[in-house]
């Protein structure tokens, strides 16, 4: 079922997301780069009933905003922002 697009990241580098009718559970860790950091992850999913994995990053845009790809394994890539629900 389709519901508002999310990405949930706990303190343990643990976390879950949907988006469409793609969703998953999320296992990363943050990587320091020249020009920031950035939290580099593999996620396991369904989308709609096929099992789906890959990988995808995110990091903070500005505050509230994060940016990142998902990265479906031998398939396509999907950019995005997020902002912090209220």
């Amino acid at each position: 079922m389709e519901v508002q697009a999310y990405i949930t990241i706990k303190p343990d580098n643990m976390g879950n997301f949907q988006f469409g009718l793609v969703y998953g559970f999320i296992d990363g860790k943050i990587v320091d780069y020249v020009d920031g950091k950035r939290f580099e992850f593999t996620w396991e999913g369904n989308e709609e009933c096929d099992h789906v994995f890959g990988s995808g990053w995110v990091r903070i845009k500005e505050k509230d905003v994060l940016e990142g790809e998902f990265r479906f394994h031998l398939g396509d890539s999907s950019t995005f922002l997020a902002r912090r629900a209220k």
